[in-house]
């Protein structure tokens, strides 16, 4: 595992090995404030051996929320408790960036006052959503408006600044996993003919609106992007003919920014490009020739796939997210070659300390 354990730089962000910590959701930021806790800097200070630790979606404002106890940092009290997490990080010696995250019409009424939420068009993604009570079905969402667009904007400026005022080591935006960008990005969920519908152009012009707004409050090259070219079946979106030159068309523009890395997500859900005539079974290889910024490779990597890509050069490091559930200390376990033990799922998104911060460190005497 020598390439994985070694040090690498992604932009000013210079990190011990190239294992990285990928963003999970794990609901322990109670309502109705959504400010991280105690509890939460234990769990992120366990992992700080990861050469960088990508914080859960964190939401950049109350129209952003999805689920239930998610952290947000619109709030001072909220940017006060991620203070304690990123002191906690640090001293640890890790390194950490935040995720910044608005669900789209990947939320439900619950969260909104009754009031549906906001997507580029009034589609819904026919999806099952986790609410307080339990799972419940998607709705049509609203058509944002113009206006209500650059407020969104607004909104992730804020939150960049204030990550950076809670003591994060950057920021990543979160374009992924059906959530608002990928709304906007996907012929499927945005049908709009204004200027942020129909050409590839009008399509990412919030992803580069929101890039712009970043680039004025903390230096490009603390500002990461993650993308997942690939989701098909899953959160309302689908890949069509479309999709590839779309996301080209993303990568060949986010090269001008300066970007600490691209976050990519490749396919590993079984069958999920099953029938896709325009698919790309392996992402970052296909986007590595293109693509300036350093490479984060992510979605269902084990140590030995993940050695062997940072070998070949297709990736310069490999995000892991259930692995760091169970193996708070993954990178020894990796450096030993030690099993690695596995995540009960049942406590994924339950509260409380069971599942979360629970998970015992290697004993490397014994191993």
């Amino acid at each position: 595992m020598s390439d994985l354990l070694t040090p690498v730089r992604l932009g000013a962000l210079e990190l011990a090995n190239r294992i990285v910590m990928a963003p999970l959701t794990r609901c322990r930021a109670p309502a109705p404030d959504y400010v991280p806790n105690e509890l939460m800097a234990r769990y992120y200070a366990q992992r700080a051996g990861a050469g960088l630790i990508v914080s859960e979606g964190t939401i950049v404002s109350p129209q952003g929320r999805g689920y239930p106890d998610t952290p947000g940092i619109w709030s001072q009290a909220q940017v006060e408790g991620w203070r304690r997490v990123t002191d906690a990080v640090h001293a640890a010696g890790g390194r950490i960036v935040c995720q910044l995250w608005h669900c789209g019409r990947l939320s439900l009424p619950d969260y909104h006052g009754g009031e549906a939420p906001v997507a580029p068009s009034a589609i819904d993604p026919r999806w099952k959503m986790l609410s307080p009570a339990g799972p419940k079905p998607t709705v049509t969402p609203r058509a944002l408006s113009g206006e209500e667009i650059a407020g969104i904007v607004a909104d992730f400026a804020r939150a960049g600044r204030n990550a950076m005022a809670a003591g994060f080591d950057g920021v990543e935006v979160h374009a992924s996993n059906g959530y608002l960008f990928h709304q906007f990005f996907a012929r499927c969920s945005n049908t709009r003919t204004d200027a942020y519908g129909g050409s590839h152009e009008n399509r990412a012009r919030l992803l580069f609106e929101v890039l712009d707004a970043l680039g004025r409050v903390l230096p490009s090259d603390r500002i990461g992007v993650r993308i997942n070219p690939m989701m098909n079946r899953y959160h309302g979106i689908a890949v069509d003919a479309d999709t590839v030159p779309m996301f080209e068309y993303i990568v060949d523009r986010l090269n001008g920014h300066g970007l600490a890395y691209l976050h990519l997500t490749e396919p590993f859900q079984p069958g999920q490009l099953d029938g896709v005539a325009d698919a790309l079974h392996e992402v970052a290889p296909h986007f590595r020739s293109r693509c300036k910024a350093p490479i984060v490779s992510n979605g269902g990597f084990d140590p030995a796939r993940a050695q062997d890509w940072i070998a070949r050069g297709l990736c310069d490091a490999v995000a892991f997210g259930r692995a760091f559930i169970a193996n708070p200390d993954l990178p020894s376990r990796i450096r030993h070659g030690a099993a690695l033990a596995q995540p009960d799922t049942k406590t994924f998104y339950q509260g409380g300390e069971k599942g979360y911060t629970d998970y015992p460190a290697l004993d490397v005497c014994a191993a």
